[in-house]
């Protein structure tokens, strides 16, 4: 017996999984996103002198926040973090943010 009949015996044996989704929202992923109107600023007041660049504007659910922060903290090469409608990215990078937001198509202010 071959590796592909014993995968085929195999394969008999598995649970059945979930059936795959037939409106296009529910095969949306997490990475893709609406286009989103966004602001971009920077602050350093209230940080010990340490300078951070804060995007707002999103309206997007806790799991694609995470991912898009995740995305443009490790594109960027920088550190943060996110909350409510709100990624703080550590130090001035406003011009390499606007740049990866457009690419991602999002309009920014």
């Amino acid at each position: 017996m071959n590796w592909q009949e014993q995968l085929a015996s195999l394969r008999s044996e598995l649970p059945a999984g979930a059936p795959e989704p037939d409106t296009p929202a529910e095969t949306e992923s997490c990475g893709e996103t609406p286009r989103q109107n966004l602001h971009i600023r920077f602050e350093r007041k209230g940080r010990a002198g340490k300078s951070a660049t804060i995007i707002g504007g999103f309206t997007l659910t806790p799991e694609q926040m995470a991912t898009i922060a995740a995305q443009i903290k490790k594109s960027l090469g920088v550190g943060g973090s996110w909350r409510d409608d709100e990624i703080l990215l550590q130090g001035d990078c406003r011009d390499a943010a606007k740049r990866w937001l457009t690419t991602h198509s999002h309009k920014v202010k």
